[in-house]
């Protein structure tokens, strides 16, 4: 598991260069037929430590290098053994993770701002990551499967700590909430319909389809491109764009109007080769109007009088009236990446986050306006229901934190001589300049 390296990359890096920095490109290091780049390391090098890890610079590269081979292995495993992925599990996962990006964010457009591209391309971009991520994880999962740890192993390991050394458990909170979506009307749907029906007629009639995304589209990432999304294959994009943009058969032809999770769209195929095709798409979005979230405002202030007068409780708030996706979890937000209910600011929106903080355990917030995981506005009530403030771990309060990282070590002990194990035959190449590397869990040598 290379607990300290796998921790440090695996969370905290969620996806690689997604911001491409300037850097002069060569093979670092090459494991099998795989290879790890200097872009690789750098990029990963500059994302922790804007995260404020503390380290060496050359022992941070060093053991950033050593993850990057270990994943190679992984994957390289992955394919001997004919690992699979569904597209289901890669577009879940991919969502999930972006999910976290938004709430720090503050909104979808806040993120397709930061990184100069729209929600679309980012997806597109980081499918085969994301799916090349899952493979190493079923693999590592299946090293690990038969690993127990009974209580007292938790007992011995955490005795075993010296009391300098013992882990610090960082602040967290739980949260239930009541979520109330405004509606899109069909009004506000119609309109949207009827505009791009008239942009597609515009370019049936002799008009640059380039221009007039560039002038109407609303994908921040390609309306400057003439809408033009660059080759992708039929899984890297969401089902319904796929199903209408593949059919396509000449260059000359508009789709219909195809609805998605990011609006209304339509497609003009570019080029093919092979399998894959080039695309432009102009994407118009209805919008949340007024009256909408008006009416979602008097609905959660409804709900709130009731559950302040008794005549509603909480839980029953969220089976009868919450439409959030915590509704099918009886209201528990859960951290969208550790997959568990301990939050921290970092995985809720900043809304969510203000008002959490006046909060005192098991109070009941006012409506307040908030977003979804897709930036989207809705209404909120929130329960904080769990606060732990950052503390020297002890067994009474923290058994399954200690549980988890005593199966944590003993999972490593496995994965390490895993690693040893294929590394006596598997080829290793390592660029000179990382010589000096003192790698921490596997004898990566040049073979």
């Amino acid at each position: 598991m290379l607990k300290k390296s796998i921790v440090i990359l695996s969370i905290l890096i969620y996806f690689v260069n997604l911001q491409a920095q300037e850097v002069i490109d060569k093979v670092i290091g090459v494991v099998g037929n795989e290879i790890i780049l200097k872009s690789d390391i750098e990029n990963q090098y500059i994302q922790i430590q804007s995260q404020g890890y503390d380290s060496e610079t050359e022992d941070l590269k060093c053991d950033i290098l050593e993850e990057l081979m270990f994943q190679k292995l992984l994957y390289l495993q992955s394919i001997a053994d004919s690992v699979e992925v569904t597209v289901k599990e890669v577009d879940t996962e991919l969502d999930r993770r972006l999910s976290v990006f938004i709430n720090q964010l503050g909104s979808e457009k806040k993120l397709e701002e930061f990184y100069g591209k729209s929600l679309l391309e980012i997806k597109t971009d980081f499918r085969s990551i994301i799916k090349e991520q899952l493979l190493t994880q079923k693999v590592q999962m299946g090293l690990t499967s038969d690993v127990k740890i009974t209580p007292s192993e938790v007992k011995a390991f955490f005795e075993d700590i010296p009391q300098d050394s013992l882990p610090v458990v960082e602040p967290y909170f739980e949260l239930s909430e009541i979520v109330i979506t405004p509606e899109i009307s069909e009004t506000q749907k119609n309109e949207v319909r009827e505009k791009l029906n008239s942009i597609r007629e515009r370019i049936q009639k002799g008009e640059s389809f380039a221009t007039l995304a560039i002038l109407y589209s609303e994908d921040p990432g390609s309306a400057t491109k003439g809408g033009e999304l660059g080759f992708v294959g039929r899984n890297d994009l969401v089902p319904e764009f796929a199903s209408v943009a593949f059919n396509l058969t000449s260059p000359d032809e508009v789709s219909r109007i195809v609805e998605t999770e990011f609006g209304f769209h339509i497609i003009q195929l570019v080029e093919k080769k092979g399998n894959m095709m080039s695309f432009r798409h102009i994407l118009l979005t209805p919008k949340i109007g007024v009256e909408e979230l008006e009416i979602a405002e008097t609905e959660i202030n409804e709900v709130y009088k009731m559950m302040q007068t008794d005549s509603l409780s909480f839980d029953k708030a969220v089976e009868k009236y919450s439409d959030g996706d915590s509704k099918f979890n009886q209201g528990k937000v859960m951290n969208p990446y550790y997959g568990n209910a301990k939050l921290s600011k970092d995985f809720v929106d900043p809304y969510t986050a203000k008002n959490v903080t006046s909060l005192k355990l098991g109070e009941v917030s006012k409506p307040f306006l908030s977003a979804n995981s897709r930036g989207g506005k809705v209404m909120k009530i929130i329960r904080l229901d769990v606060k732990v403030e950052k503390h020297i771990a002890n067994l009474k309060e923290d058994y399954q934190e200690i549980q988890q990282f005593a199966l944590d070590q003993a999972k490593q002990d496995v994965i390490e001589k895993w690693i040893n194990t294929k590394l006596e035959s598997t080829y290793i190449n390592i660029d000179e300049s990382y010589s000096n590397c003192n790698f921490k869990f596997g004898k990566w040598t040049n073979k």
